[in-house]
């Protein structure tokens, strides 16, 4: 790379990703606190001029209960645990965005939309769950063709994908359909894509502990291209403020201190989250975060780091490989 790149993407799914968990009682907080944080979020960008990718459950796309479920794929997963599909609580979503804040996004679509700076990827249409027995790729096809559709009507083409629980698979469908570019795991055995069931306290831990310590380096990267398409490996998942002073002073300087090593070495720097994780705390939340873009805007200015979707950053390295983006056909 000729610069260092500053990567934002965030996991945009409101209760379709987290249903197989959580209710609206013990959760709803978050998700309806998501109305505030994405209008925060996006004046806080517009002011610090920060890129940022969208990625978007498709169901989120639907103005009603009708359209949603005319848009639906006629072929769905049978996972074996029928808990974790999307269509097993369609019976609970209501008529539309006015009376049924948690299931449908569209008003929030179209306000990202509004600022030129932003990318709107894909989550998958139904927060497809790839590594999952009964995520197969004929399903996964029909799933990623009905996320294009839904996107194509409001005019976006769909070039980034972040992949639902970080289930990483299936990218030669991905390229086919058009995507270019998707967020891979950070290079170590504890953040490697799993199924749920292999996500034990064993993994869980070092995961933890790494968000405060350098357990596992920098991680920074350097892209590269796979099956076609470009990996852009995460960094560091922007945990939600805790209410120790002494970790959160740790967890911030875990960050900027792999921020500047990436602007420093010319990689990668990628950090992600879910709106939903700023859906209370929201003020705390956006301090915390003000001081990673304090961080950044420090490293443009030594280093030339660059703040760049997924797309843009994927559009340069294919152009360094000598391939075509395709972002034009």
């Amino acid at each position: 790379m000729q610069y260092g790149a500053f990567v934002i993407s965030l996991d945009f799914e409101l209760l379709w990703g987290v249903r197989d968990n959580r209710t609206v009682a013990d959760y709803g907080a978050n998700i309806l606190g998501v109305r505030e944080v994405i209008p925060a979020l996006l004046d806080l960008f517009a002011e610090r001029n920060i890129a940022c990718t969208w990625a978007t459950v498709g169901l989120l796309f639907f103005a009603t209960n009708t359209a949603m479920r005319a848009g639906l794929p006629a072929r769905k997963p049978r996972y074996a645990n029928a808990r974790m599909s999307s269509y097993h609580y369609l019976d609970e979503v209501g008529s539309d965005e006015e009376h049924d804040p948690y299931y449908f996004g569209l008003s929030l679509i179209k306000r990202i939309l509004d600022h030129p700076t932003q990318e709107i990827g894909t989550h998958t249409f139904s927060h497809f769950y790839c590594l999952e027995e009964g995520g197969d790729i004929a399903t996964f096809r029909a799933d990623l063709e009905a996320a294009r559709t839904v996107a194509g009507r409001l005019g976006i083409k769909l070039a980034s994908i972040v992949f639902p629980r970080n289930q990483v698979a299936h990218l030669s469908v991905c390229r086919e359909l058009g995507l270019r570019a998707f967020r891979g795991n950070e290079r170590v055995w504890f953040h490697r894509a799993r199924s749920e069931t292999e996500q034990s306290p064993l993994v869980r831990a070092p995961r933890l502990a790494d968000s405060y310590l350098p357990i596992a380096g920098a991680h920074d990267h350097e892209p590269v291209l796979v099956d076609g398409m470009v990996d852009l490996p995460a960094s560091r998942f922007l945990r939600p403020v805790g209410k120790s002073a002494v970790l959160e002073r740790l967890r911030l300087r875990r960050i900027t201190s792999a921020m500047e090593t990436a602007a420093r070495r010319r990689k990668l720097f990628h950090l992600w989250w879910h709106p939903h994780n700023f859906g209370v705390d929201l003020q705390e939340n956006l301090a915390f975060l003000r001081a990673i873009l304090d961080c950044f805007r420090d490293l443009q200015e030594r280093y030339g780091m660059r703040s760049m979707t997924m797309a843009a950053l994927a559009d340069d390295v294919l152009h360094a490989h000598g391939q075509s983006s395709g972002a034009d056909g």
